[in-house]
């Protein structure tokens, strides 16, 4: 197992130095079926010793529970890890089918109070509005968001999943330090605006499913038939019926290179990420998430691997050939509204 750290990188005009790859925590303990938690917080051990110091989260992940599942690791290298977590997205446990997205300053702040005390934290580095209620004013949610920076509870605020005109005028508002949106050899719509934007304002670019939701890296193809049935990869458009067996077919190039470099299909997919900040003119983190330690080396030591112009050629037509949307209802995402 390595222990060869990895580089870092400013988070932002005015943040940390974080390590170029964070960590997705959410399926430690939420979303991907069952989890070996001992093997799970191992894992997070091991991304510290490597390198890794953004760790990602969302109190919506399990309502609560997988900020409370990182909790104690956070109490132990609280110096030591740029913390970051999201609200905005309101769920019920009495009613599996309630969501709505609240941005408004009650809701902000009755959510950020529940964060700090699951987190057992009195202040979160990184916090992101998750989703965006086209509602309510983007310059109030920034607005109240920057409040929380003010009063020390919060350092520096990011965005999920917003689009080129959103960014630009939240960031008017407030310094924004991250955004997080979806960005993979399968998902490239952010590549139209908000990166451009990103870029433009020093704005540090999180991208969050990298490794499109595990389906790049060849381990499964039919969500519905091959994994967990309370994996909620089984409701996404792109990983059933004949949209996976389409897409599983876009992944031949992956493997050709793979197979000549000797190196794996998850680790072309996320070189192709890293790869994406010099061809944009910006800082890029890649959050994948994973519970195994090997899993974990094999994500870190994509971030040294460099591909050549003509293996970026041969992946560069992927994306359009895509079958399916990231989401049943994409008026969630930035996409559904650029």
């Amino acid at each position: 197992m390595s222990n060869e750290k990895i580089a870092a990188v400013a988070l932002g005009t005015d943040g940390p130095l974080v390590g170029v790859q964070g960590l997705g925590c959410m399926g430690m303990s939420y979303a991907y079926g069952p989890t070996d938690e001992t093997e799970a917080r191992a894992t997070l051990e091991h991304a510290l010793e490597r390198g890794v110091t953004l760790f990602d989260t969302a109190d919506v992940y399990g309502h609560g529970r997988n900020e409370e599942f990182i909790a104690p690791f956070v109490a132990a290298h609280r110096d030591e890890i740029t913390l970051a977590t999201k609200f905005a997205i309101e769920r019920r446990e009495d009613e599996p089918e309630f969501q709505q997205i609240r941005n408004d300053r009650p809701y902000l702040r009755q959510s950020v109070e529940g964060s700090l005390r699951r987190l057992g934290v009195d202040h979160i580095d990184l916090y992101y509005m998750h989703r965006r209620n086209v509602e309510v004013p983007i310059e109030e949610s920034v607005g109240a968001m920057a409040e929380l920076v003010t009063e020390g509870k919060v350092r520096h605020l990011g965005l999920s999943e917003v689009t080129s005109s959103e960014l630009r005028a939240a960031h008017a508002v407030h310094p924004i330090a991250a955004l997080q949106s979806e960005w993979s050899l399968f998902s490239r719509d952010c590549e139209r605006g908000p990166a451009l934007v990103a870029a433009e304002l020093g704005i540090t670019f999180v991208p969050y499913s990298p490794l499109g939701r595990g389906f790049l890296t060849g381990s499964f193809v039919h969500a519905d038939q091959e994994l967990a049935a309370d994996d909620w990869r089984r409701t996404q458009p792109r990983f059933t019926g004949d949209n996976a067996a389409a897409n599983a077919a876009l992944l031949a190039p992956l493997r050709a290179i793979s197979e000549a470099r000797g190196v794996t299909l998850a680790q072309v997919a996320l070189a192709w990420v890293h790869q994406r900040a010099e061809v944009h003119g910006l800082t890029v983190v890649p959050i994948p998430g994973t519970r195994k330690r090997t899993r974990l080396d094999e994500n870190l030591d994509a971030s040294r691997l460099v591909l050549t112009a003509d293996e970026l050629a041969t992946l560069e037509p992927i994306a359009d050939q895509v079958a399916g949307d990231r989401y049943p209802d994409m008026s969630f995402s930035a996409a559904g509204r650029e």
